[in-house]
């Protein structure tokens, strides 16, 4: 049985390449986003976080959905709200869990990653951000949630979709052959 790597090698072009996704969560998530109100936006800025988990680890999504997150926060002006924050490092961490092995078939392997985003989504979207909305902010549960449920609804699927796309694309193998250790002579 092939044992999965979880560990992070944080080489120059993992670290380089972690902040481009950073950066990309931040432009898909604070500039290309549609608000649905004040507490629902339609955006792809989890992706980026996700295939830094998926790439590099979930320490290495962890850091990304931290870092976004905060850099975010200062960039509009908000307060640091630490069950938001907590989705944000969820989206890192969970579906790398489901990284699928390469010794099943691929509509398996997407029903894998496709669960651990949907997962990911219950945990982030309805229930960290929602309780961050709430209990924090302030608002009212029975009104928000109804549109936290389309947003759900709407975005998880994208997510899915995505994701399985970027993932099991060329790109995949360009980042693994770039960020594997070179041996020194």
């Amino acid at each position: 049985m092939q044992k999965r790597n979880l560990r992070t090698d944080w080489s120059t072009f993992t670290v380089v390449s972690l902040g481009l996704l950073v950066a990309a969560q931040i432009i898909l998530t604070r500039l290309l986003a549609v608000n649905i109100g004040g507490f629902g936006r339609i955006t792809f800025g989890p992706v980026a976080i996700i295939m830094a988990g998926l790439w590099f680890g979930p320490a290495a999504g962890a850091l990304t959905g931290l870092t976004a997150d905060l850099l975010g926060c200062l960039i509009q002006g908000y307060a640091v709200n630490p069950l938001i924050t907590l989705a944000a490092v969820c989206w890192g961490v969970v579906p790398s869990f489901f990284k699928p092995s390469s010794r099943i078939k691929n509509a398996r392997r997407m029903a894998v990653l496709a669960a651990g985003i949907l997962l990911t989504g219950v945990l982030s979207t309805l229930l960290f951000n929602t309780m961050g909305l709430v209990l924090i902010l302030g608002y009212n549960f029975y009104a928000i949630m109804p549109t936290r449920l389309i947003q759900f609804a709407v975005m998880i699927p994208m997510y899915i979709v995505v994701t399985i796309l970027l993932y099991f694309s060329p790109v995949t193998d360009i980042v693994r052959q770039s960020a594997r250790p070179r041996k020194t002579v």
